[in-house]
């Protein structure tokens, strides 16, 4: 592969216009790919300002890989299938190849838990419209003979998967830009985003400013810097990347399909008649942690042989001509990691019209096309159009933009490229960020601690002083007692749950009540001392966050929400507030400051009740109500609700007291078999009972009514609420038709067999309706259970519908009679959680 020319752009008039709608920072093939994107949508007063050349940065010599297969998102399997749609017509339109080809990719899966994996995956992204088949070794040898297959479970095979020319590819993009009137500039670097009252007003850049609506940060390995000048956490961090190019192989051709053994760390595919060998190793190198040279644009990064030699051993090795012919180049470059491998994409949390698409994660290209999409929908609807809650720029939080925890977790984050995904696999690196008030019992407990936004969180717990010990797997494990042991005990008796990673809000003010029930789909502002579980919505009656909001006082709330959606909901209620104008209200991030000490079961009103003064009858503290009360000598506010289906109560803690109460609790009750409870106990109680989870099984895509959340609605409250009118008309459309055309529901599988994860696919009546969004073993219903969105393909999703039906799920291949329900398994009535 060869890079445009370098050096000092020639002599150009910038031609840099004073104003325009949109300015996008970056001309690599995303930022291509957004203006393209725009201009299809008709905004096409846009400017695009690259500071060198167009692909300068890491586009320019990006492998070239458009393959789709290997994802369980939905999002992500649309996007890429959109990129290869795009890219296979984009010719056409612009005059200018592209070099897409759809040679095929071969998947090798090495091992059983690849294999697994590796089914599951090709269910579910056939449902989704993928062409894949399983094949054999003697197949892959017979359509990629160079490697070696023998010591190979099988393959999978994507006839419509292939390569593409980065270079032209966003030559491509930008020609159909500019051919719509869309602005490029190259050879002008943007210094600044200036910003007025939270909203973006326009850029400074070399070639004086130019004033603009909307920015959009595409600024690739520069993205962090450029987004921390306005107080953004974009914590993308570069890391060096390798391939190797040979000398001409005989056989190989531009039609040859490209190969993937991810157990060797290798990607294999033609390049100029010899083969390009690519690694992906598990222990990666970052790359100028401090900060990318800003002159730095198709440069290239000077190897280290001792390092990368056993990887690129093993990866030559799996096609053994590559190790007899010679090498033409051997290459190094830079590419840039997020923390959670994936991308940073969206509006920036407390600045109006800043949008960001950075973070790609090494497949930018293969991306490119639908990301620009995504993004250009964005921006001119002002939502997006498909599950963004993966990806969202704002769930980053300050600690991840540290250089120590950049450089910790990129060395290893790369490596889970390529990485087999077991359930139970976890990230080692950059631990210990943010802990519990309580970690220290935790760890004393035996608990298997597991990163949880940052947070360190008990999934299980082996006993006092027990290291616990876990091997990932795809079946039952020896822990499996210690999991049904703690959600038997939730369903039986008492447990206690530290939960103090979950987002804390407190909201104040005077006009806090009156703000918080207009962005709340619920009725929040009536009694005090009264826990109302609600939706914020979009205009669009579109979910944006499901949590409870707590009326402390008049003017004194507390909205609580997941760890998961913790930078969401806090950027979502800071553009309400803003957009409410001149109001008396203050938003405090408070979650540090309590320990979320969670108390759940049966006998947990008499265990609390024996460290309390406060009455806890069902009289005088019923369900849903919240109080400050007396718990070991501390003040604690004690919230009666659950996530678990059962009497319970959520004790938030100064952090200071933490430990005090929760030593207290364990004391206390030892009287009453308590026992800790950890997270795969969270996971199993609550989808028993059918509780939502939004960033898992619910998502910004979803209307309250489709999963199950239209009792949560105070669609008759004065005033109303953001998303009123679109609900109301979603729920008259839907009456009109008999019913909903798509439903969340619960599934149960019949036998005990079998394990649920996520992305199987359901079946009724032999047909494909959609999938699990969620899954766990349920201890108390004996069998697996999950949450899945499924559509009736012109019916209405009833009850009689679902009824009707025979039901299946598809687990890696085989079929598994389940039953599907509108209403929970366990305790339809919510009877145990009002006793």
């Amino acid at each position: 592969m060869t890079s445009p020319s370098a050096g000092n752009v020639p002599d150009r008039a910038p031609n840099v216009p004073d104003r325009a709608r949109v300015v996008i920072i970056g001309g690599g093939v995303i930022g291509c790919s957004i203006a393209y994107h725009l201009a299809h949508a008709g905004w096409t007063d846009v400017v695009l300002l690259e500071r060198d050349r167009l692909t300068s940065g890491t586009t320019w010599h990006a492998a070239g890989l458009m393959t789709c297969f290997g994802s369980t998102s939905e999002t992500a399997t649309g996007i890429r299938l959109y990129s290869r749609e795009l890219y296979a017509r984009l010719e056409e339109e612009t005059g200018q190849a592209t070099g897409f080809r759809p040679v095929g990719l071969i998947e090798a899966a090495a091992d059983a838990d690849r294999l697994e994996e590796y089914r599951r995956v090709a269910t579910f992204q056939r449902h989704l419209g993928l062409d894949v088949e399983e094949i054999s070794p003697r197949e892959m040898a017979e359509l990629f003979p160079w490697a070696r297959t023998d010591d190979l479970l099988a393959g999978f095979h994507v006839a419509g998967d292939g390569r593409v020319n980065p270079v032209d590819l966003t030559t491509a993009l930008a020609k159909g830009a500019r051919q719509l009137g869309v602005r490029i500039v190259e050879g002008v670097t943007v210094t600044d985003v200036r910003t007025d009252r939270g909203e973006v007003r326009g850029v400074a850049t070399t070639a004086g400013d130019v004033e603009c609506e909307y920015v959009v940060n595409c600024a690739g390995m520069w993205a962090r810097e450029l987004g921390a000048r306005n107080g953004l956490v974009i914590p993308n961090q570069a890391a060096e990347h390798y391939y190797l190019i040979t000398d001409t192989i005989d056989g190989l051709g531009p039609d040859t399909p490209v190969f993937e053994d991810p157990a060797a760390y290798g990607y294999y595919r033609e390049e100029g008649g010899g083969m390009m060998v690519g690694l992906f190793e598990p222990q990666a190198a970052p790359w100028q942690v401090e900060g990318i040279p800003a002159d730095f644009s198709f440069g290239k990064i000077a190897p280290d042989w001792d390092r990368m030699a056993p990887f690129l051993e093993r990866a030559m090795a799996r096609v053994p001509v590559t190790l007899e012919a010679g090498v033409r180049t051997f290459f190094c470059g830079p590419e840039s990691f997020t923390p959670d491998l994936a991308p940073a994409v969206g509006e920036a949390p407390g600045i109006r019209n800043y949008f960001v698409a950075a973070g790609m994660n090494s497949v930018g290209v293969l991306s490119a096309g639908g990301l620009g999409r995504v993004v250009a929908h964005w921006l001119t609807t002002g939502r997006p159009d498909v599950d963004v809650t993966g990806f969202n720029v704002d769930r980053f939080r300050p600690h991840q933009a540290d250089d120590g925890y950049r450089a910790a977790r990129t060395t290893e984050i790369l490596g889970t490229v390529y990485a087999a995904h077991t359930p139970g696999k976890q990230l080692r690196s950059a631990r210990n960020a943010l802990l519990s008030p309580v970690h220290d019992r935790l760890v004393e407990q035996g608990g298997l601690l597991r990163e949880v936004s940052g947070w360190e969180g008990a999934d299980w717990f082996a006993g006092p002083w027990v290291a616990p010990v876990a091997e990932p797997t795809w079946g039952r494990a020896p822990w499996f007692a210690q999991w049904e042991a703690e959600h038997r005990t939730v369903r039986e008796g008492v447990g206690l749950m530290d939960m103090s990673f979950m987002a804390k809000l407190r909201v104040r003010g005077a006009d806090a009540g009156a703000v918080l029930d207009r962005v709340s789909a619920g009725a929040v502002n009536g009694a005090p001392e009264t826990i109302t579980y609600t939706q914020w919505l979009d205009h669009d009656g579109h979910l944006e966050a499901d949590l409870t909001v707590t009326k402390l006082a008049d003017d004194d709330f507390l909205v609580v929400a997941s760890d998961t959606a913790h930078g969401h909901a806090l950027a979502w209620l800071g553009r309400q507030v803003a957009v409410a104008g001149d109001v008396d209200v203050t938003v405090e991030d408070v979650t540090a400051e309590f320990a979320q000490l969670n108390l759940q079961g049966p006998r947990s009103r008499e265990l609390l009740a024996s460290l309390t003064t406060a009455d806890l009858s069902t009289e005088a503290f019923g369900f849903r109500t919240a109080r400050w009360i007396d718990v070991a000598g501390s003040r604690v506010l004690c919230a009666r609700i659950t996530y678990l289906g059962e009497l319970g109560y959520e004790l938030y803690v100064p952090a200071g007291d933490g430990l005090k109460v929760y030593d207290a609790l364990q004391a206390a009750g030892a009287a009453y078999d308590l026992r800790p409870v950890g997270l795969k106990a969270l996971s199993s109680l609550r989808l028993e009972k059918g509780y939502r989870d939004f960033g898992h099984d619910v998502d910004n895509t979803d209307c309250p009514l489709e999963v199950g959340l239209g009792f949560a609605l105070a669609l008759d409250k004065p005033g109303g609420f953001v998303g009123r009118e679109a609900v109301l008309a979603r729920r008259e459309a839907n009456a009109a038709r008999g019913g909903m055309a798509q439903r969340l529901v619960q599934l149960r599988v019949l036998d005990p067999e079998p394990l649920l994860f996520h992305a199987e696919v359901v079946h009724r009546d032999g047909v494909p309706v959609g999938y699990v969004r969620a899954a766990s073993y349920g201890w108390t219903v004996g069998s697996a259970v999950g949450l899945a969105f499924v559509a009736g393909g012109g019916a209405p999703v009833t009850a009689d519908w679902l009824a009707a039906g025979s039901w299946e799920v598809d687990v890696a291949g085989t079929r598994w009679p389940v039953e599907v329900s509108l209403r929970p398994f366990y305790d339809p009535t919510s009877a145990r959680v009002r006793a």
